[in-house]
């Protein structure tokens, strides 16, 4: 069935082992997971989210566990909630009644683990109505920074930590998004953060070559190239064809590098990608090729200094090393199954993913980082971990892999789990907040 998206000529015999990634899944949800893991304690609501999430764009969320069970994941979340708003990424700093003023700071909410909280309330069909809606938006308020950008937490003295980030910049306008809901939903309307202060900061996070940056002057970063994520924050949504002229080149020119990020590099060291002998290597005047060549051709050829020679030929690869192409996060790095979805998330925001070649990237994923017990490694060879786990589903689910539901990418949550968000009464102003 042609749905719009780049196909190669090459007969694509790649599987999809579904059912090992449901088992893997449940592993990881109902029983102890590795001692690795030991040092993500705080990080447990992501682990939590990511989780719960990949069972139910896997479809299995609600036939593999219990009403009473999903009932407990929905209150160990809340038992999660701060009582001044947002979520602990834990129980593990919650003081519980020995909370006082003088240890209210090692006690924080956090701003990744309040998205990935209300992420997975959302995908366990939570309506939402214990979270404590007005309290979170006025703390998230406070996590802004003067020049638009979001730290992660409040620290001693209502003080911002955790830095000026762009990654915080997106789950800000998320948690953003999911609370506000209608005009009636949150009576007052003035807990809001400055949404086009903070549109200003990642238009100047934008680097020479067209990516985005952690912040101003940094280097572009495939994780970071979220403008388009950013939508739930802006009046009309990128790609109306209603944005500036300016906005149009800014989305132009991060479209130019995210589609540069495809890659067939997939090791670090330089050895580990032979030549074959019946191939030109190119003359030592030649420049050397970055990791992040074009893989929609078979032929690639550097741009030539001045003074090369006229009868230099090209650097050829094989067409079958191109099957397989994944995207990088950054330039001149390897492929890395998370930026499958990064990128491949913001172009289908952008409804660019056509630009993309979407069966080596397939390939990649099933041949490469898919593991045998289920799940993907960050690179081949790598065993399975929660996060890359999650974003591989996630990559295959935008390229509407059979066997997986629809993905929303500006939240990473299952387009169904949105819906429930936009059924609920009180988000459609049918009722307001206590």
């Amino acid at each position: 069935m042609d749905n719009g998206l780049h196909r190669t000529a090459v007969s694509d015999t790649s599987v999809f082992d579904r059912e090992r990634h449901v088992k893997y899944f449940l592993r990881c949800l109902k029983t102890f997971l590795p001692t690795g893991y030991t040092s993500n304690d705080s990080n447990r609501m992501m682990l939590a989210c990511f989780i719960l999430s990949a069972l139910d764009i896997l479809g299995v969320l609600q036939e593999r566990t219990t009403p009473l069970e999903r009932k407990e994941y929905v209150d160990w979340i809340y038992h999660c909630q701060h009582p001044e708003g947002g979520f602990r990424g834990f129980t593990g700093t919650d003081f519980g009644k020995l909370r006082n003023e003088d240890n209210a700071q090692w006690d924080p909410a956090n701003l990744a683990a309040t998205y990935f909280a209300l992420g997975a309330l959302l995908v366990l069909e939570d309506d939402l109505e214990r979270v404590k809606r007005r309290e979170c938006l006025r703390w998230l308020a406070k996590l802004q920074h003067k020049d638009g950008s979001f730290g992660e937490v409040l620290g001693e003295g209502a003080n911002i930590e955790g830095g000026r980030d762009v990654r915080f910049c997106l789950l800000a306008a998320l948690v953003r998004w999911i609370l506000r809901g209608g005009k009636a939903g949150v009576r007052d309307e003035t807990v809001d953060f400055d949404a086009d202060a903070l549109a200003e900061f990642v238009k100047s996070s934008q680097t020479y070559d067209g990516g985005i940056a952690k912040a101003p002057y940094h280097e572009a970063h495939g994780t970071l190239s979220l403008l388009n994520k950013l939508q739930p924050v802006r009046s009309k949504p990128t790609g109306s064809g209603d944005e500036s002229s300016a906005d149009q080149v800014f989305i132009q020119d991060t479209l130019h590098w995210l589609v540069y990020r495809q890659t067939s590099t997939m090791f670090d060291d330089d050895d580990e990608y032979q030549i074959p002998e019946d191939h030109t290597s190119p003359p030592a005047s030649t420049p050397q090729l970055d990791h992040s060549f074009q893989v929609l051709g078979a032929s690639i050829v550097p741009p030539a200094p001045q003074n090369q020679s006229s009868h230099s030929q090209p650097f050829q690869v094989p067409s079958d090393e191109l099957q397989w192409a994944g995207f990088n996060g950054r330039c001149n790095k390897v492929a890395d199954t998370c930026y499958s979805f990064w990128v491949g998330g913001t172009l289908g925001i952008l409804q660019k993913v056509h630009l993309l070649d979407f069966n080596a990237n397939r390939r990649y994923l099933l041949d490469k980082t898919q593991h045998i017990i289920g799940g993907f490694g960050k690179v081949p060879g790598d065993p399975p971990d929660i996060m890359h786990s999650y974003l591989g589903l996630a990559a295959l689910a935008i390229m509407k892999e059979p066997g997986l539901k629809s993905i929303d990418p500006a939240l990473c949550i299952s387009v169904s789990a949105r819906e429930h968000l936009e059924s609920l009464g009180w988000r459609k102003g049918e009722g307001v907040d206590d």
